[in-house]
């Protein structure tokens, strides 16, 4: 099964990603097959080789200034990058929980609506950012973050998942972001 993997990082980087995800059936909601990746966050080699295969590919420093790391699990992936990396991290949050005037976009899930919002004044204009999430579903979640990013003065080099559900099509709605999944179902 392992050999039908794939990823932009090829099916090496795949099959390491794929060895720490488990399936929850009916989550957040009956229907819904959510793919737990906090078992890799767990695995400290592991994590540390994915960390490593994002930074190579988005060029390390020299890539971006800052990661930014969508609410919740891409809040995980985007402090490692940076500490790794020598850069900043900027939370993109859910409504209400930022203590400062903040930029919002609203926007719909595979199940839902959510609110999303980054503080005014969270990059330097033209400053170069690298956005991180869990998992690339509708795009939704995604589209909201780069148009944040953008109204908060930040210019997107890049937008990397640790998975991409390609059957929800979400890439479709980034074009002309470099999309990096590390693993694509």
């Amino acid at each position: 099964m392992t050999d039908e993997l794939t990823g932009d990082s090829g099916p090496g980087v795949a099959a390491l990603v794929a060895s720490r995800v488990v399936d929850v059936p009916d989550f957040p909601k009956p229907g819904i097959l959510f793919k737990d990746l906090t078992p890799l966050f767990a695995d400290g080699p592991v994590f540390r080789q994915v960390i490593d295969v994002i930074i190579a590919h988005h060029g390390g420093r020299g890539g971006f200034d800052v990661v930014v790391g969508v609410e919740a699990r891409g809040f995980v992936i985007a402090a490692a990058l940076a500490y790794a990396s020598g850069v900043g991290v900027v939370p993109v949050r859910k409504a209400g929980k930022l203590p400062r005037v903040a930029h919002s976009a609203t926007y719909d899930l595979e199940y839902g609506t959510a609110t999303l919002e980054i503080s005014e004044g969270a990059f330097t204009p033209g400053q170069r950012v690298l956005v991180v999430d869990d998992v690339l579903a509708t795009g939704g979640t995604a589209e909201a973050t780069l148009d944040l990013v953008a109204r908060a003065g930040g210019v997107v080099c890049g937008f990397t998942v640790l998975m991409e559900l390609a059957f929800l099509a979400g890439r479709d709605r980034l074009p002309g972001c470099d999309v990096h999944a590390l693993m694509t179902v």
